[in-house]
């Protein structure tokens, strides 16, 4: 993506990501939308190798980098910077299967297209845990409490707001994928307040569990 690495925009898809698109635009014909989001997230995890990143090694990843402040906002070198160690990580285990550059290129490609949309040349740190959490490898449970992890307070709690934070990081995935309507739009107050009012905190992270 020699543009983006040049000019920092984000106006423009690489031809390979270009080709992912249009191959999920093939799946649109699955009727049921759960499989249909599920089919289409499977294949860009594929796409991105992020099928062999274990969940672990990424949240270790982002401890060596210290990525610590989520609201820090990240330029797109510094995204590349993080890309880079984890597909040097990957091309060490599967050689034959991570082609580092590519790699680099496509998922800076998809976080600048989830999460930029206003075109800025940069994501929130938090914003990228998300997007990579997401896609990686790992049980659902351990999925679930990395991600809680990203928003919790100290004492491993979480407020209306810091909930809100996680649940509208991970309904941009469906969204830009075109599926969020399937999932209750991008309006998240709605679980949100559910949640709370329940007093089941963790039930709120089976909407992620749907992505």
């Amino acid at each position: 993506m020699g543009q983006h690495h040049q000019t920092q925009t984000t106006c423009w898809d690489h031809p390979k990501m270009t080709e992912l698109y249009q191959s999920l635009a093939d799946l649109n014909n699955v009727r049921f939308s759960a499989y249909r989001t599920a089919m289409k997230i499977r294949r860009l995890q594929k796409a991105l190798c992020l099928d062999l990143l274990d969940i672990g090694v990424a949240q270790n990843t982002f401890e060596q980098l210290k990525l610590t402040n989520n609201s820090q906002p990240l330029s797109v070198p510094d995204v590349i910077n993080c890309l880079t160690s984890v597909y040097d990580g990957l091309e060490q285990e599967y050689k034959d299967l991570v082609n580092v550059p590519l790699c680099v290129d496509m998922c800076l490609n998809w976080l600048l297209n989830v999460y930029d949309t206003g075109r800025s040349g940069k994501i929130r740190t938090l914003s990228m845990k998300i997007g990579l959490l997401s896609l990686s490898k790992g049980h659902l449970e351990e999925k679930y409490k990395h991600l809680f992890s990203q928003v919790a307070s100290a004492g491993g709690t979480c407020d209306q707001r810091q909930l809100g934070l996680l649940l509208h990081e991970a309904i941009q995935i469906p969204r830009q994928l075109g599926e969020v309507a399937a999932f209750g739009g991008s309006n998240i107050e709605p679980s949100v307040r559910s949640c709370f009012h329940s007093k089941k905190l963790f039930s709120a992270l089976h909407v992620t569990a749907s992505i």
